[in-house]
């Protein structure tokens, strides 16, 4: 098994919707090509249903993942940092990637308003792989 490309750490407040669903998505589209992390900076006692059931539509299952806290050597074991709502809350560190998704909050939402935040976070995750597979063939 080869190393991996990258290591990709998606960040939301809670890890329990955006972030474990773009985690979900890196880990289907890019395999053992990318190391996947997620975290929370208040992490939620577990993973939105809503969340879960949306991308078992795709096939996707996330629903053994767990919110995770923030730590700064999380972060520092990072290439790429990609915050969800986070705020100030993300440590910064030099020479790593950040990237900022704007995203709506799926807490509390049915499975029919979770979607289109979950498409719209698969098209953010389909255009880091081809970013991340750019750069190893540079």
């Amino acid at each position: 098994m080869t190393a991996p490309l990258a290591s990709v750490l998606f960040v939301c407040v809670h890890n329990a919707g955006r972030s474990q669903m773009a985690a979900g998505f890196l880990r289907h589209l890019a395999g053992d090509r990318v190391e996947v992390r997620s975290a929370g900076s208040a992490p939620g006692e577990r993973v939105n249903p809503s969340a879960v059931a949306a991308m078992a539509e795709l096939g996707i299952d996330i629903a053994d993942q767990r919110p995770k806290v923030l730590t700064a050597e999380t972060v520092r074991a990072s290439d790429y940092v990609i915050t969800m709502g986070c705020g100030d809350a993300c440590p910064v560190f030099p020479g790593k990637r950040y990237l900022d998704w704007a995203l709506d909050d799926p807490a509390g939402k049915g499975v029919e308003a979770v979607r289109p935040i979950r498409d719209e976070i698969r098209a953010r995750v389909e255009a880091l792989v081809a970013e991340i597979d750019a750069g190893r063939a540079a």
